[in-house]
């Protein structure tokens, strides 16, 4: 299953046949931009095998690299090329960046075992070539440890990294100096609670320190690959391409290198000025929502609403070609105006008996029957919860498929106290059985099935709570698909394959849907939100393709998930929320019990779902209303996939 999913072209800035010195006049380091993360790992893996092959015989090639999520993509298709002839790694020496400490070579969780597993072990490198730092050295001893693996880590020939949600490279963090050399370092309690994922998401069996090279050491390479995938390295990507150096950002002193470049996927690439307004350096493509996309940057730019923009607001901003071509500018400042107010609907399913022609849905058929994909257990409710409130009061057939068991996102306590209640409620006493399964957890290890099974009941029941909670049948209408890419256990998932998409095509085929709803936030290429979605659309593509002429009057609809929003320049749904539908949607979201307060996986943002959800719906609507819209409580949009 390799097809990955991409956003729709909506037009954007013409880079053929525009100098490099143009395109890249606003970064500081020269950014790549790729669709996906995978075709950027192919150009990275031809700089790699092409530096290896040519590299003077008679002296190892010193390659730098790193473990984590982001050079996944990169080590697969390295070991493909090995595995095709095309490199050899006998004459490579690898130089790993850092490890946790203490921690030993052996353990599944340490950076090590990681590199191995994901790289090393499928080629045919020279253990005696291979350098990582050593977790076990004795604390009175690892700072002349340190001093010595810096010598090894000092002038290699590439450097090939990720970096983090805050511009960590390394366990570089948040206040790391350009000066900065092979050392131990004290991981703070946000990064440990951050790394905790890989500790059975136990803070208390998360290492303090680590072992890290420092910035100082990076920069003496001979040249620098820096990596960033997804929606969540966006302000990272933003900062170290294009602000200045900062301590608060480690990776922006990489900036000081004479030869490194920045790799991105369009995601992570969407605050760059020359995604966000392509306008100020050449020649763009004038789709008609790409019109949308520079008006309302104007709008913000000039802290006006649409029709009150002037020719001048347009002049001063570069936007000039847009005047030409379309102009005059009152003329746009309407149509733009009406295009963004026809986004606008209290109907979701289509108002029926109603003039459709300016609607994003169509009138007929009415009931429809919707299908709602969640990828875990409480999506639904979070990211559109007010619209599928909306389209059950209005009497369509709505479904809702949850694609993922969720059980890893299950806190053990979670399950001991439901076990203590089962208990106080006069069922079999089962609390000490349980809690020694929880005590059997291994760090690194998938967790005990009967354990999983406990925790993904806990989440199809409160599934059902929530839907139950709007007057949606839970019986019927409430699908658990338990789809077996994610059913590993722990935080690595197995590969999505054709076994997923089965599972999908018949729930489709039993409910011909006339609208379906799926999730299109791309935060983690890996990531589950993705990967249910390509799985969803490879179903609907392949039934497609098997004569189900009636998919094609089927519309997808994608909605993001708790922590951002799609740009008004996508939209195409906007479904305004009262006051009521707004407490209806968080007493939805308070059903998923498990998920409040102690969420294994809350990242940096420590809001309750409900708090996110809330807090960007409600800015949403004060940007339609600063663009002079309508005032509203709140408003959840979508993008219409086709």
């Amino acid at each position: 299953m390799s097809k990955h999913f991409t956003l729709p072209y909506d037009g954007g800035l013409i880079e053929k046949g525009l100098p490099k010195g143009i395109l890249h006049s606003y970064e500081k380091i020269s950014t790549q931009i790729y669709k996906e993360s995978r075709l950027a790992a192919k150009d990275i893996a031809d700089i790699i095998v092409n530096a290896v092959n040519s590299a003077p015989p008679g002296r190892l090639f010193r390659l730098g690299l790193t473990t984590g999520a982001t050079p996944q993509s990169l080590y697969n298709e390295l070991a493909r090329r090995y595995e095709a002839g095309e490199v050899s790694f006998q004459n490579v020496e690898v130089v790993s960046i850092d490890e946790y400490y203490p921690s030993a070579k052996e353990e599944r969780q340490s950076r090590n075992f990681k590199l191995h597993e994901s790289f090393l072990d499928k080629v045919d490198i020279k253990e005696e070539n291979i350098h990582i730092p050593d977790g076990t050295v004795p604390q009175d001893q690892v700072s002349d440890y340190c001093a010595e693996f810096d010598k090894l880590a000092t002038g290699l020939d590439l450097l090939v990294i990720g970096m983090g949600e805050q511009g960590q490279v390394g366990f570089n963090e948040a206040g790391s100096t350009p000066k900065g050399r092979t050392r131990t370092v004290r991981l703070s309690y946000k990064s440990r609670k951050r790394q905790a994922k890989n500790f059975n998401h136990d803070i208390a069996l998360t290492p303090d320190k680590a072992i890290t090279i420092g910035i100082g050491t990076m920069l003496t390479a001979g040249r620098i690959i820096l990596m960033a995938w997804g929606e969540d390295k966006v302000n990272a990507v933003k900062a170290v391409a294009e602000g200045r150096p900062d301590p608060l950002c480690p990776a922006s002193y990489l900036q000081m290198h004479d030869n490194i470049s920045l790799y991105v996927d369009e995601v992570a690439a969407a605050e760059l000025t020359r995604i966000v307004a392509p306008w100020l350096i050449g020649p763009c493509d004038w789709t008609r929502k790409f019109i949308r996309k520079a008006v309302v940057w104007l709008c913000q730019q000039v802290h006006k609403p649409i029709l009150k923009l002037s020719e001048k607001d347009y002049l001063d901003n570069s936007l000039s070609e847009l005047l030409e071509k379309f102009g005059p500018y009152d003329k746009i400042n309407i149509e733009v105006f009406n295009d963004l107010q026809h986004t606008i609907t209290g109907w979701p399913g289509g108002k029926p008996n109603a003039d459709d022609s300016t609607r994003p849905v169509s009138a007929k058929p009415f009931p429809k029957t919707v299908l709602i994909f969640s990828p875990h257990p409480d999506d639904d409710v979070i990211s559109m919860g007010g619209t599928f409130i909306r389209l059950a009061t209005q009497g369509h057939n709505v479904h809702v498929a949850y694609e993922t068991s969720g059980n890893v996102a299950v806190h053990d306590d979670v399950v001991l106290q439901h076990m203590d209640a089962a208990f106080q409620l006069g069922f079999a006493d089962k609390f000490a059985e349980v809690k020694a399964l929880v005590d059997s957890k291994i760090p690194g290890e998938p967790e005990p099935r009967a354990l999983l099974e406990m925790k993904g009941a806990i989440r199809r029941s409160e599934a059902r709570g929530a839907v139950r909670s709007f007057g949606l049948n839970d019986e019927t209408n409430a699908h658990f698909l338990n789809l077996p890419f994610y059913e590993s256990g722990g935080i690595k998932k197995n590969p999505r394959t054709q076994a997923d998409v089965d599972i999908i095509k018949q729930l489709i085929m039993d409910l011909k849907p006339h609208m379906i709803f799926m999730a299109g936030d791309l935060a983690d290429p890996h990531g589950t939100h993705r990967v249910c979605t390509e799985a969803a659309l490879e179903a609907i593509e392949q039934l497609k393709e098997e004569g189900n002429a009636w998919l094609n009057e089927t519309h997808v609809w994608l909605y993001r998930g708790a922590w951002m929003e799609w740009e008004l320049g996508r939209v195409d749904m906007a479904v305004p929320l009262s006051p009521d539908e707004v407490v209806k949607k968080r007493h939805a979201i308070y059903r998923h019990l498990s998920q409040k307060d102690i969420v294994p996986f809350p990242g940096e943002d420590s809001r309750e779902f409900w708090q996110r959800a809330e807090e960007r719906t409600s800015a949403t609507a004060r940007h339609y209303d600063e663009l002079g819209m309508a005032e509203y409580q709140a408003i959840e949009v979508f993008l219409k996939l086709w």
